[in-house]
């Protein structure tokens, strides 16, 4: 059965039909939302017959959008890791990591553009385009080239080395964009006009939220249905932390919770945190950055289009944002390669950088069950074995 109904406004909550090319809301702008008929799932299936429906993202179907395809790179299906090393380290009983880096393209982008590049087929678009610090870009363009779609990549000039070579591996074109990822979007933006490509830009396509809150899911099957009382995930644009709120929410009026909703963490750098400043001074909006400075490329956006949605999810959830320096991003990533053997990203480093705070702040405690992200592997930024160099 499916029980897809639509997508709905964030900000409006105007209803789109499912089958719109619409990638925004046409009234506001705000992002648009998938939305389906609870209630008739929860009385048509079980919580142990959604789990048990195969392997990958779409496994979930019946919370994902219908599409006449489902296109697949094996995105999903990644380990869920007991840090018993780690725990030993911050005192935290219960550690675990979500080790996104195992996802084709290396990163959590690709459950989000597994779905993305299906609905761009179903729509029968012939292109696709992105602005990208550079995880969403290789994303697009390996499933672009899975699905004969054309692809076009706009990257900014401080996009880590070997980004634009790998994208024009996978066949897409690459324009590489002086200054940072709202001047690439902005370019884009310009050269896009009057095109009949669609864009797949954070918040301007809805089903990159849908394919990336399986992560929820999987979570859920992995742990046995006993929620986390932590998740903490580093902070760009927002899609992932979005996405994992929306989920938990769906299983909650699903009766398909053991226990209450994890609280959400969000982790930026102390060079660009607009959801910190914003969360920190009670506002319902976030003012855009000035002058974003951080190695953590992924994490170095200045403002989002979905900053009600981040920020109600950290409310929502009992949640909070806290702020890390490079410097604490660089230990961190030592002491997780060294202490569990997952060498992760910057902004996955960001995540126990953020745990450390957020224990000495006494945010959390340490018999609580937490789950740090790691949304991408540390081979793009070469730059993270400087320390290691003899």
């Amino acid at each position: 059965m499916r029980f897809f109904e639509g997508y709905r406004c964030g900000n409006c909550e105007r209803d789109i039909p499912g089958n719109s090319i619409a990638g925004e809301c046409p009234s506001c702008h705000g992002p648009l939302l998938g939305r389906y008929d609870l209630p008739l799932i929860a009385s048509s299936i079980t919580r142990d017959e959604f789990y048990a429906c195969g392997q990958g993202i779409w496994r979930f179907r019946p919370l994902l959008p219908p599409f006449t395809r489902e296109l697949s790179l094996g995105e999903g299906n990644t380990p869920l890791l007991r840090a018993e090393r780690l725990e030993k380290e911050t005192g935290i009983e219960r550690l675990f990591i979500k080790d996104e880096s195992a996802n084709p393209t290396g990163s959590f982008k690709a459950r989000g553009m597994a779905a993305a590049v299906t609905r761009v087929l179903d729509l029968g678009a012939k292109a696709a385009f992105v602005p990208s610090a550079g995880n969403a870009g290789l994303a697009l363009a390996a499933y672009g080239a899975s699905a004969g779609l054309e692809t076009k990549i706009y990257i900014p000039s401080v996009t880590p080395d070997g980004v634009a070579e790998e994208c024009r591996a996978y066949g897409a074109k690459v324009v590489v964009v002086e200054g940072i990822l709202p001047d690439a979007a902005k370019k884009m933006g310009e050269d896009l006009k009057g095109s009949d490509g669609i864009v797949l830009s954070t918040f301007r396509e809805p089903c990159r939220v849908e394919g990336k809150k399986t992560i929820a899911f999987e979570l859920e099957a992995q742990l046995g249905y006993k929620s986390p009382d932590w998740i903490i995930f580093p902070t760009g644009g927002g899609t992932g932390i979005v996405a994992i709120w929306k989920a938990y929410r769906e299983l909650e009026q699903l009766g398909w919770l053991d226990g209450k909703r994890p609280a959400m963490a969000v982790v930026q750098s102390s060079g660009c945190a607009p959801v910190v400043k914003a969360f920190e001074n009670g506002e319902e909006t976030m003012k855009v950055w000035d002058f974003p400075e951080t190695s953590a490329a992924g994490i170095r956006v200045p403002g989002s289009r979905a900053d009600r949605q981040i920020l109600e999810a950290l409310r929502d959830t009992g949640g909070v944002a806290v702020a890390v320096d490079d410097q604490e991003i660089m230990m961190a990533a030592g002491e997780m390669t060294s202490l569990t053997g997952v060498f992760p990203s910057p902004e996955g480093a960001a995540t126990l950088a953020g745990l450390r705070a957020l224990i000495q702040k006494g945010t959390i405690d340490r018999s609580e069950r937490v789950v740090l992200v790691n949304t991408a592997g540390w081979s793009r930024y070469r730059f993270m074995l400087d320390p290691f160099r003899e």
